[in-house]
């Protein structure tokens, strides 16, 4: 018997069955991980399709759940549903070769995402202790390597060292490549870490995350290395931005929208003539995917409920001077704001 879970999806989506080939959203319907695979899903029943590299595995981690293994392909997937007329796939996660295939085999198309992410939107217990440990790594891993940080190191050596320690507290990858930025490149809010060598006094921007079990963690801290007292625009600015990043945790509540967010840090920023130096959205959901549901941005009518996760990252970017982001990923928990870092410092950090 399939779980609520499932019966919920099926009946959001308006299809006969549903046809999943993105490998996050197959992890998300069975929890099991694989490169490759499919899951077909109709009233009754939720079949995962792997081949023989998978199907070993696929069978011991899905026993005893209402997922049934089949071995096989894309062929044997199709003949599964050939019975059907009306296929749910999700239209951001399915690329147009295969759709006009599908629809040369005379399926109709529906978009069963919205389905999808009413389902993902809001995490359970379990996803939240996930994403809690893949935060928890990723601080560890942070604090690790800020000793090791040494004057002539490039941008790509801090950003390896992060990534290894994270891995050595039980990171199972990365949630994206990390942003490592030294001194005005950090000007660039997704710069490209590279061969720059660290000075003294230069400021440090740093953007990473790490998974567990796929779900993922984003952190973003920005510090100086040594303090040459050149840099009193750099502090005051840095000062605003926690202010505001603060002011996030302490106003937002369940029930605003994501325009609403955005506007608390949004407006702290405008009031110390900052905000034109604004130049994203406050946040973005966190989960399987680094960048999902919902978005907080001056854009967003999404109303923000308990359960959401999404990060909390105002930031400032001087072109060719320096760039300032601090950023948690948090939930919404009773209505209120609970980050999900709590080792490491917010204030700024002078090593």
């Amino acid at each position: 018997m399939l779980e609520e879970k499932l019966k919920r999806i099926f009946a959001a989506s308006g299809a006969d069955a549903l046809f999943v080939e993105a490998d996050f959203l197959r992890r998300y319907i069975t929890g099991f991980y694989s490169t490759d695979g499919y899951v077909l899903l109709d009233g009754e029943h939720c079949r995962y399709v792997a081949d023989l590299r998978y199907f070993e595995a696929a069978e011991k981690a899905l026993k005893g759940s209402c997922i049934e293994v089949v071995v096989g392909s894309y062929k044997e997937a199709m003949e599964l549903l050939k019975a059907y007329k009306t296929l749910g796939v999700p239209y951001p996660y399915i690329d147009l070769a295969r759709a006009e295939e599908l629809r040369e085999k005379g399926f109709a198309l529906v978009d069963c995402m919205p389905a999808l992410k009413d389902a993902m939107i809001v995490k359970t217990e379990k996803e939240l202790s996930l994403i809690q440990r893949a935060c928890t790594i990723a601080e560890d891993g942070f604090l690790a390597t800020l000793p090791e940080i040494k004057e002539g190191m490039t941008e790509s050596e801090v950003a390896a060292l992060l990534e290894y320690n994270m891995r050595r507290f039980g990171a199972s990858g990365t949630s994206f490549e990390t942003i490592c930025a030294f001194g005005a490149g950090a000007s660039v809010p997704h710069h490209e870490t590279g061969e720059t060598k660290l000075k003294f006094g230069d400021p440090i921007l740093i953007d990473f995350g790490c998974k567990v079990e796929g779900y993922c963690s984003d952190i973003t801290r920005t510090f100086l290395f040594g303090d040459d007292k050149q840099h009193e625009d750099f502090k005051r600015a840095y000062a605003e931005v926690l202010k505001a990043h603060e002011l996030v945790k302490e106003k937002l509540t369940s029930g605003m929208t994501g325009k609403e967010a955005d506007e608390i840090a949004r407006g702290s920023l405008r009031q110390a003539g900052l905000d034109k130096l604004f130049t994203h959205s406050l946040g973005h959901g966190v989960g399987l995917l680094i960048h999902e549901f919902p978005r907080l941005s001056p854009a967003s009518g999404e109303v923000l409920s308990d359960g959401m996760v999404f990060s909390d990252e105002p930031g400032i970017y001087e072109a060719g001077k320096f760039g300032i982001r601090i950023e948690d990923t948090v939930c919404l928990k009773e209505g209120r704001v609970h980050s999900f870092m709590g080792k490491t410092e917010r204030d700024l950090l002078i090593l």
